[in-house]
């Protein structure tokens, strides 16, 4: 359709028909190593899941590797890998989770989430700040969750760094 057609078109003169080279470069460069990145995300991710599971500090895991989680089986089916997302809830509510957004040493705290680095953000202040509260308790996100993008750094490390910032609360 002719609308379809005009969107593709400003786009196109927007952002441009072709990579430049050096992007292109690092496209093809990262394609090389992405199957063993995605894998060691993978694994951290499910360690560090399991890991937040059984803490004391930690009221509910949200990351679909987990058999617990409610759609696991079809995760199962339709994944590889469970990916590098893992969100979680603070015992002790908003003030709680900032406490630990805020003690965060090897973890970035940030409101863009992916790369071979580990971030973090509450989607309270960053993803969904525009919504209500009641709109955010539809979707299930609740006030004190922290989301992670877990990435390929060493699991002790992250470990390590979730264990003390649990610590302060």
């Amino acid at each position: 359709r002719q609308e379809i057609i005009n969107e593709v078109w400003k786009r196109r003169i927007t952002m441009g028909g072709t990579l430049d080279p050096m992007g292109a470069f690092l496209l093809l460069r990262g394609m090389k190593t992405l199957a063993i990145r995605m894998r060691q995300h993978n694994e951290n991710a499910m360690t560090l899941a399991t890991y937040l599971l059984g803490h004391e500090k930690v009221q509910k895991v949200h990351y679909p590797g987990l058999p617990c989680h409610p759609q696991h089986e079809l995760a199962k089916k339709m994944m590889r890998g469970f990916g590098g997302m893992v969100s979680f809830e603070v015992r002790g509510g908003v003030k709680a989770a900032e406490k630990v957004m805020r003690s965060f040493e090897l973890i970035n705290v940030a409101s863009s989430l992916g790369g071979v680095e580990s971030l973090a953000s509450m989607p309270l202040n960053t993803s969904h700040t525009a919504f209500s509260a009641e709109e955010r308790r539809k979707l299930g996100i609740a006030d004190s969750m922290i989301r992670r993008s877990v990435g390929i750094e060493d699991v002790e490390d992250l470990i390590d760094d979730l264990e003390r910032s649990l610590g302060h609360i």
